[in-house]
């Protein structure tokens, strides 16, 4: 089947933390040849997207522009600004959480009362964050979250994700949060907002069934799992809805 657009998960599909797959360079490198639209969107939210698209040409050699990158932090951000109730942000998060938030003219605050407390990844987190995220939420904030990941590929291994944290403060709330990344469909709406295509024209390719592929099916939209990351085989034939599309490598699909 012919698909005008790419959705492209990074970790465990393009790279693994550091480690480069080369199949993941080739096939950005054939979608350029094949004159298909793609956008990386990643539920990664610690990074800014001036981070994202130095570390794929720096640490991986594959060059694209700020167009081309839609995180979760992202996402977010368009999500929140568009609540009118919402003006000050408790944030539990690193530099690319900030700044998306910021950049919408939101009030980022640590500690005291908002509007909303939004919680992503942050890998130095202390006991009085979610002190204070738990207070606000007590204390009548929306509670939202970047993603629940259990994981992230790293090239350490797979190293705690951001649902670590949110679990946390779910934990000290009993509150469930508004939830934005994979498979979640408000980051799946605003890339396809931003692409400006339809969810038939695109396709979501990524690694990990529970987040990229369930992403896609929330949306209908057509899925490629490939299997260089999370997801086995084994665990895909108990899946009852299936992907798509399965390759073993990147290298096995061919562009139409």
């Amino acid at each position: 089947m012919t698909y005008e657009g790419y959705f492209i998960d990074l970790d465990g599909t393009i790279y693994q933390g550091k480690n480069s797959f080369p199949s993941g360079k080739r096939f950005i490198e054939r979608l350029r040849q094949n004159d298909k639209q793609f956008m990386f969107v990643t539920n990664n939210a610690t990074r800014t997207p001036e981070q994202v698209q130095r570390t794929l040409a720096d640490e991986h050699d594959i060059h694209v522009d700020m167009t081309q990158i839609y995180t979760s932090a992202m996402a977010t951000a368009d999500y929140v600004s568009r609540l009118a109730e919402v003006k000050k942000v408790l944030v539990i998060g690193e530099i690319g959480l900030h700044q998306a938030l910021a950049a919408k003219g939101l009030t980022i605050v640590t500690r005291g009362n908002a509007d909303a407390v939004v919680v992503g990844l942050n890998r130095e987190l202390k006991y009085d964050d979610l002190m204070y995220a738990t207070l606000a939420i007590q204390n009548g904030a929306k509670f939202i979250a970047t993603n629940i990941d259990t994981n992230l590929p790293n090239e350490k291994g797979m190293i705690p994700g951001a649902g670590t944290v949110v679990a946390a403060v779910q934990t000290a709330t009993q509150q469930q949060p508004i939830i934005i990344g994979k498979p979640y469909t408000p980051i799946m709406e605003g890339a396809l907002q931003r692409a400006q295509l339809d969810v038939k024209q695109v396709i979501m390719v990524g690694d990990n069934y529970k987040t990229d592929i369930q992403a896609g099916i929330n949306l209908k939209m057509d899925t490629l799992l490939v299997y260089s990351g999370i997801s086995t085989k084994s665990q895909i034939k108990a899946e009852q809805i299936k992907p798509t599309h399965e390759v073993d490598s990147l290298d096995d699909w061919v562009i139409e």
